[in-house]
């Protein structure tokens, strides 16, 4: 596999994972029956994020690497911040 073939591979990989995170926050919504962002959001983010920034350095476009550094920082402190909700008993939800 070539090294070009490598790098469409990860930036491929990387906008599968930063898009299946609106997935993930939509069915944990959907779930919750209300508007929810769980972990594995920020996960996919930082992740997904961290994969298009390299993409982004392979191909030496100032721009979207400035973008993808930005969402970066933010990513990560979501995920510093980020605290499960407590679970709410069915009685005191009643």
């Amino acid at each position: 596999m070539s090294q070009q073939a490598v790098w469409i591979t990860i930036g491929a990989v990387a906008q599968i994972l930063f898009a299946g995170r609106m997935l993930v926050q939509w069915w944990a919504s959907e779930r919750a029956g209300r508007c929810v962002v769980p972990h594995a959001f920020w996960s996919l983010s930082l992740i997904g994020g961290g994969l298009m920034l390299a993409y982004a350095c392979w191909r030496q476009d100032p721009i979207f690497v400035i973008g993808q550094l930005s969402g970066m920082f933010v990513y990560g402190r979501n995920l510093a911040l980020w605290k499960p909700e407590p679970a709410v008993s069915a009685r005191a939800a009643a």
